[in-house]
């Protein structure tokens, strides 16, 4: 299944800060050959879709998904909380390749290509 397959038009689509900056530094850290090519197709997103901040309303769900990562003892990547957190506060689903990341943070809807909403 395809990005495609899981979005529509009329979805409101955004993304995190944080979801940016690893876009930005996948480009960075690319193939020299391709740097230019892989920078101009980030840019290209990243002036297609609503880039979400981290602010205090964001800091208000990241906090409680710490505490309940930690508390189980799956902790998982910050950035990855982070973006949990933005979707959460912005009443939106994370859609991703990754659902391993996501699944289980309480609040959180995962959309992942193998598995459909």
């Amino acid at each position: 299944m395809l990005l495609r397959d899981l979005v529509s038009d009329d979805d409101d689509l955004a993304m995190a800060a944080i979801t940016a900056a690893e876009l930005l530094v996948g480009a960075l850290l690319g193939d020299p050959q391709r740097r230019r090519a892989r920078a101009r197709s980030v840019e290209g997103v990243l002036a297609r879709l609503p880039i979400e901040a981290y602010e205090l309303a964001v800091a208000r769900h990241h906090a409680p998904l710490i505490a309940a990562t930690r508390g189980t003892g799956r902790p998982r990547g910050s950035h990855d909380l982070i973006i949990a957190a933005t979707a959460i506060s912005t009443r939106r689903a994370v859609v991703t390749t990754d659902a391993s990341a996501f699944e289980d943070l309480p609040g959180v809807e995962v959309h992942h290509p193998k598995r459909a909403p």
